[in-house]
């Protein structure tokens, strides 16, 4: 099984991110039931906005595209801005609406019996609401969702400390982040046996 996290923090590589530090985190976990897989930062690739499979030269798009694909489970990590998931969030879930008509020859988007997470990080209050408008995305595109899909972390209110800069992961998020782990890789294994019917 293979697993791809894409992590859409605003800030591009070396800087310091807590959606990447938990989606290190995610990926540890996934190696225990012998997923491989890799971390991508979106902000160090040019993915251009729009809903299409190649927005044209230059585009990153399509080669992450590849990565997706040929995983088995997809991760999206993101901070919360504002109450929202992160603009780069927001653009690989409209750059994923292309896969609606990305079709096998049995008419099935090549999403379907792939499986998706979500990890996310904030300060404030919103993981619940930040997770239920990327799960919907998710979903909408052909992704499936196991049980427990979401880890999440979020800061007292009106403070400043981040993720990355915890002595020690809490042991809710720990949990929780296995949890993650072995529910998708579970419901993976499943799909990659008993694939979804042709519409």
């Amino acid at each position: 099984m293979r697993a791809v996290a894409l992590v859409c923090t605003l800030n591009a590589s070396p800087a310091p991110s807590s959606s990447h530090h938990l989606a290190e985190q995610v990926m540890a976990q996934f190696a225990r039931h012998d997923v491989s897989g890799e971390i991508i930062r979106v902000a160090d690739h040019d993915v251009r906005p729009g809903i299409g499979v190649d927005m044209g030269s230059g585009d990153a798009w399509p080669a992450l595209r590849e990565k997706i694909i040929a995983a088995d489970i997809l991760v999206i990590a993101t901070p919360i801005w504002l109450g929202h998931p992160s603009s780069i969030c927001q653009r690989v879930l409209e750059r994923l609406n292309a896969e609606s008509s990305e079709t096998d020859d049995q008419g099935r988007p090549h999403t379907y019996g792939k499986v998706a997470a979500v990890a996310v990080v904030g300060n404030e209050d919103g993981a619940h609401k930040v997770s239920a408008d990327v799960f919907q995305g998710l979903n909408d595109v052909g992704f499936s969702l196991a049980p427990g899909a979401v880890t999440y972390w979020v800061g007292e209110a009106m403070h400043g400390t981040d993720y990355q800069d915890l002595d020690e992961t809490p042991s809710a998020v720990a949990s929780t982040t296995a949890a993650l782990a072995a529910n998708a890789t579970h419901m993976a294994r499943l799909l990659a046996d008993r694939r979804y019917p042709a519409s």
